[in-house]
């Protein structure tokens, strides 16, 4: 899948990457984007003096931010509805009743914007399969054609607002790509997140290791002992471990996970909501440095992988 272009999340900007994933190319920046912002507030501004600039409404309106944009890179849908209608593309929204009753097969469809809580992301026909391109992914999802109507359909249980692409997409090397082959994906992306969470946590439990005498915290060398005694106590159970990863996706992310791999799963989350940021840390470091502790020990034994035989102190 090297040929699909799939723009990771920088900051705040899924915008910006969610209408470069749908149209395959690095075809807006942050720049451009802001000017079409600008252009609508001074729009908006200019359709509230109608009403006479010494106005209680316009006065007020002129104290409030932007609806179109903020410091963030945060864009509304009135920002990509006219970035799109630059390419001759339009949008419709897919949870309208109106839509609803076209009765239209998703798979029919050229393509998909989504959006919760202020991230946005596209989900397209590549050739004749669909990929999630959700930019705080690794890299594609392959969408199969009997997943698509159930995958947006929990979409939009979890509170997405969902529209339809319309129009003629630009030419790309991927759909031209995938219109003669077609892919399989034998692992699913994971959350970049995910991964970098991963990656420090690990060198975190290294840098304890070797620098023991150089003044370590208390409260690291606390949370570290706590990890080795949950190792040597079987404390692998499934049901909490899937806990902490929602908890985990949800911490990274602010809001219930995009990617299909949740929407699989239960969506009593209600643990996991009372949860402070303080609890939320030390639980996930500690679940971190308990998967590390069994890495290590896994490596030493002749037999492969042994998830739940941790051998207690002798």
């Amino acid at each position: 899948m090297e040929s699909i272009f799939h723009e990771k999340q920088e900051g705040s900007l899924c915008a910006q990457h969610c209408l470069n994933n749908l149209l395959q190319g690095e075809y807006f920046s942050p720049v451009e984007l802001s000017s079409i912002a600008h252009q609508l507030d001074e729009e908006e501004r200019m359709r509230m003096a109608e009403g006479g600039v010494q106005s209680e409404e316009y006065r007020t309106f002129l104290q409030q931010p932007s609806g179109n944009m903020d410091d963030s890179g945060f864009f509304s849908i009135q920002v990509i509805s006219n970035a799109l209608g630059v390419w001759g593309l339009e949008i419709v929204l897919f949870n309208s009743r109106e839509y609803q009753q076209l009765r239209i097969n998703p798979i029919n469809e050229k393509a998909f914007i989504c959006n919760y809580k202020e991230h946005w992301f596209t989900v397209r026909k590549l050739g004749q399969q669909w990929f999630n391109l959700n930019s705080l992914l690794t890299g594609p999802e392959l969408i199969s054609d009997t997943y698509l109507a159930l995958f947006l359909a929990q979409l939009q249980q979890e509170g997405y607002s969902i529209f339809v692409i319309r129009g003629n997409l630009p030419d790309c090397e991927a759909d031209q790509t995938l219109q003669i082959m077609r892919v399989e994906q034998l692992q699913r992306p994971k959350l970049i997140g995910e991964d970098e969470t991963q990656r420090v946590s690990v060198q975190q439990v290294s840098d304890t290791t070797h620098t023991t005498d150089e003044g370590v915290l208390e409260e690291d060398e606390e949370e570290l002992r706590k990890a080795l005694a949950l190792s040597r106590q079987h404390m692998e159970v499934e049901d909490e471990e899937a806990d902490l990863r929602r908890a985990i996706q949800l911490s990274m992310q602010g809001s219930a996970s995009p990617i299909s791999e949740t929407a699989g799963s239960s969506h009593d989350t209600s643990s996991i909501d009372t949860l402070n940021a303080e609890e939320l840390r030390r639980r996930r470091q500690a679940y971190f440095d308990r998967q590390q502790l069994s890495h290590s020990a896994d490596s030493h034994s002749a037999g492969g992988l042994k998830d739940s035989e941790t051998k207690p102190d002798q």
